[in-house]
């Protein structure tokens, strides 16, 4: 059923077609109904009207008949009734099925002044029990021709047509006279009727089904192709077109098509070209500034060494100097990793690493800065390795980044560090308690050169590039770089890696929201995003 459903949405031919034959077949159905009716009904009062014609005349014989006659004795009127009826049935151009004489309604069942009773006469197959009684009722209220159809089948399971009227029979008075005659030929008719309009039918449901299928093939195709050269564009052949056949209106989108896909590609490979050109002007820049930057920087040394016999102002400028010129040297080497990122050069060297233990580098390397800040750096970890395939020396850099980033900003606030693993991942937490961030800002985080205060100092000497080359040596390693935030309340960065090389995460052994809190979080994996509990 699935497969089904999931056919009919990707099919806009299939749903056409489908809904196009329900349509047919809905009109189909009630034109039909609609015909047959009218045929059936038609055919109903034709039979209606001859059969009061022959009944009116067979009943003026009977009438006749009966009056012609000389009979004195009862037996001779039953007689006489019985020749009658059985004349009646084979009498007019339209052979009746029977004849039925009763003896009026209400009439008395013993002679009086002078009149004999006459016994009930019913052709064979008939009785006198298969006249209605409301017709009967009504023949004798009324001086004209009375009728009804019957549910009195006959051999073939037809209904039947019975028309009444009142004779008068010598001595034995009024009695009313039923002809009965079978809609056989009609039911036969409207049977063969309705079966040529079923067949009709289906085969006009299938003809305007196949029909829909080839006009939706028709206008569907160029949509299909039109799809698919879109999906191969998307996929960076920009020299995909769609053919052009004639000058209709699809000719007209493919041609359309055609010329946005051209437009498409000029203005792609201009900002490709402006791209790469910026990547070399920056890579050139930052490789051209290396020889003036070093020179100038052993100057400073010089200078910042000799600090001691200046004058107060000049002691604090050579400060100030080097302090610059190795902020400088930081903010070359980070637009130069940029540019390998940027221009795909970029290499993974996994090995086997104990993440551990470059947790414990990381802390030992910024403990100068964290004990000048005042915020204090504990590690919990499992008490076995953490061993995943990793380019030790880029997960170093990621993680300088995340605890050097939470020193700054941890308001001398301790810095808790987690590491956790499970048998497909490793992760590294880094919690800070400083001035948090807000939820609009957390998918900025990684942003290059983005603040959260525009305001704020940096005080470590970063370049504003940290997160930035953080979030790529993750994607590198197959990984999530993930951030929770809260005004107030802290930052928590958790960096998850495959334990080994090039296979895909499916989730990661730490959580990045802080138990007790459920709030919104910035991921931004190499992998498909994951859901945060």
């Amino acid at each position: 059923m699935g497969r089904l459903l999931a056919r009919w949405r990707a099919s806009l031919q299939l749903r056409v077609v489908v809904l196009t034959t329900m349509l047919g077949l809905a009109v189909v159905v009630g034109v039909g109904s609609f015909l047959l009716d009218g045929i059936a009904d038609g055919l109903v009062a034709e039979r209606q009207k001859v059969a009061l014609a022959d009944a009116a005349r067979s009943a003026q014989t009977a009438q006749q008949q009966f009056d012609a006659a000389t009979t004195t004795s009862s037996a001779e009127v039953e007689q006489l009734a019985g020749d009658v009826v059985s004349a009646l049935e084979g009498a007019g151009p339209d052979r009746v099925r029977g004849v039925v004489l009763l003896r009026a309604t209400g009439a008395p069942d013993t002679a009086a002044s002078g009149q004999v009773v006459v016994r009930d006469v019913a052709s064979e197959g008939l009785n006198a029990s298969d006249i209605p009684m409301a017709l009967r009722r009504a023949v004798v209220a009324s001086d004209v021709q009375q009728l009804q159809i019957v549910d009195l089948p006959d051999a073939s399971g037809a209904p039947s047509l019975v028309v009444g009227s009142t004779v008068t029979l010598p001595r034995a008075g009024e009695y009313e006279l039923y002809f009965v005659y079978s809609l056989a030929s009609e039911e036969q008719t409207v049977s063969l009727v309705r079966t040529t309009f079923v067949g009709g039918g289906i085969a006009l449901v299938l003809l305007v089904g196949a029909v829909a299928w080839v006009v939706t093939r028709t206008v569907v195709e160029p949509v299909r192709e039109a799809a698919g050269t879109a999906e191969r564009l998307t996929g960076g052949h920009l020299d995909e077109r769609m053919r052009v056949r004639g000058t209709d209106d699809l000719a007209r989108l493919a041609r359309a098509f055609n010329e946005m896909a051209a437009g498409m590609q000029q203005h792609i490979e201009q900002l490709e070209e402006l791209s790469r050109l910026q990547r070399r002007f920056v890579s050139d820049v930052s490789h051209e500034l290396r020889t003036p930057l070093t020179t100038i920087r052993m100057a400073g040394e010089v200078l910042h060494d000799a600090r001691e016999g200046f004058d107060p102002a000049s002691a604090r400028s050579a400060e100030l100097l080097l302090t610059q010129l190795e902020r400088f040297d930081t903010l070359l080497s980070d637009l130069l990793e940029i540019s390998r990122f940027d221009a795909g050069a970029a290499a993974l060297e996994p090995d086997p690493q104990d993440v551990r233990v470059v947790v414990h580098r990381v802390v030992e390397f910024t403990a100068t800065l964290a004990d000048r800040r005042g915020s204090h750096v504990s590690v919990a970890e499992p008490s076995g390795p953490c061993t995943a395939e990793v380019d030790a020396r880029r997960i170093e850099r990621v993680l300088r980044n995340l605890v050097g980033n939470a020193i700054e900003h941890g308001e001398a606030r301790p810095i808790e560090i987690t590491v956790a693993a499970d048998e497909h991942a490793v992760a590294v937490g880094v919690r800070d308690h400083g001035v948090g961030l807000q939820p609009q800002q957390l998918p900025r985080v990684f942003d290059r050169f983005w603040r959260a205060d525009p305001a704020r100092a940096r005080t470590t000497g970063g370049s504003g590039l940290g997160l930035a080359i953080a979030l790529e040596d993750t994607r590198l390693h197959g990984g999530w770089l993930e951030v929770w935030g809260r005004p107030g309340q802290g930052c928590h960065f958790v960096l998850t890696v495959p334990r080994v090389a090039g296979r895909s995460l499916r989730s990661s052994p730490l959580p990045v929201v802080p138990l007790g809190w459920r709030e919104p979080v910035a991921a931004l994996p190499a992998g498909p995003r994951r859901e945060t509990p």
